[in-house]
């Protein structure tokens, strides 16, 4: 079913949580789309039977952490590999490029990038027409280090004009806006500058309108590494976030795009979610070794919304905003915001708690029940 199937009335962002839709008869067009959820919150286990969800129903399968939030959630599951990305891989997926040695010695990165029209699934039997970065939504999680010299081959294999803008540091030529590396279906561009600053950073079409080229999927998050030796008072902290170091390996690591969908084109979300699949996190909880600290590169690009959110249950957190410090901006915070573009680094540790399931979610509880919540499964090692 592409999203132009489906009928507003069938699936907004206010009928999938306003439980007289049932009594409208709401809840058969929610279970043939594949979200049906049970309003209600209530433990249903003392139900009669004749008056509880049948048990032979595959979408009345429950999660076994689906408690946690009282049923409120998408029922069944989405077929990862039709979509050919998996948010729980997806976390831990660094796009790192070929490495090379230019004439002057200095390091040269290059990332290989397509544009591709697909469509994708974004909750259990919701499919959405997508504008892509390599087939996948977010595009691939590119990371590099501070000072190599980065080249990137844009290759537009869409059905619309795409870019690739950058926030960073770079010559206007190579701005990824009309005239500045905007390119035509079937061309290609190469874009060519420096990595820096380092910091938790973004990349994203800038083809006009921005809102919906944005929205369709075309973003992904874009990561610089401090080196070191350009930072002697904090090597051991800037160590520590360069990928594949000793100091980078006592860490769990992982990218989170805070993102969001319009099926019905109303300019309204009607699903939200980390790395695009709605509840993933939630059906699938993350697991965390207690005895490592965590690392989050969070990124917000959700559209159709002034900010987003990030709460962490049972715990507290250190913010770097932009991640272009090495010094937190925000200390022992349990509950950041972002808008669109914004992105910080979080970091923190459950080696005090007890093992067990901690939930992460926006403190938007809308975003909450439309796709944005999910449980961290945090385990002895």
């Amino acid at each position: 079913m592409s999203n132009s199937e489906l009928a507003p009335e069938t699936v907004t962002r206010r009928s999938l949580l306003i439980g007289g839709l049932v009594a409208a008869g709401g809840a058969a067009a929610l279970v043939n789309t594949g979200v049906a959820q049970d309003m209600s919150g209530h433990d249903m286990s003392s139900m009669p039977a004749d008056a509880a969800r049948e048990p032979a129903n595959p979408y009345a399968a429950p999660s076994p952490h689906s408690g946690a939030h009282g049923d409120m959630m998408t029922v069944g599951t989405v077929d990862h590999a039709a979509n050919g990305f998996d948010p729980s891989t997806m976390l831990t997926e660094w796009e790192t490029g070929t490495l090379s040695t230019l004439a002057d010695g200095r390091s040269l990165r290059t990332f290989e990038i397509e544009a591709i029209d697909k469509e994708i699934e974004i909750a259990p039997g919701v499919m959405f027409q997508a504008w892509t970065y390599n087939g996948r939504v977010p595009g691939p999680a590119l990371r590099a280090r501070e000072g190599e010299r980065l080249r990137i081959v844009f290759k537009n294999y869409g059905s619309h004009p795409h870019s690739m803008h950058f926030h960073g540091i770079h010559s206007a030529r190579m701005d990824g806006v009309p005239g500045a590396g905007l390119i035509n279906p079937g061309e290609e561009y190469v874009y060519e500058f420096d990595a820096k600053p380092f910091g938790c950073h973004l990349y994203h079409c800038h083809a006009l309108p921005l809102k919906r080229h944005m929205h369709k999927g075309m973003y992904g998050a874009f990561i610089i590494d401090p080196d070191p030796a350009l930072h002697p008072e904090f090597a051991a902290i800037a160590s520590s976030r360069v990928l594949g170091t000793p100091e980078n390996g006592g860490w769990q690591e992982m990218v989170m795009v805070m993102n969001a969908f319009d099926t019905n084109f109303d300019n309204e979300n009607e699903f939200y979610a980390v790395n695009t699949i709605a509840h993933a996190y939630a059906r699938a909880p993350i697991r965390i070794v207690k005895s490592k600290p965590v690392r989050i590169y969070l990124v917000n690009v959700t559209e159709f919304d002034p900010i987003n959110s990030f709460h962490l249950h049972a715990n507290f957190f250190d913010y770097f905003d932009t991640g272009t410090n090495l010094t937190p901006t925000l200390r022992t915070v349990d509950l950041i915001m972002q808008c669109q573009a914004q992105r910080g680094i979080l970091e923190f540790s459950f080696k005090d708690h007890e093992a067990g399931s901690y939930m992460f979610h926006p403190h938007q509880t809308e975003f909450t029940e439309l796709g944005w919540m999910g449980m961290f499964d945090v385990v002895q090692g």
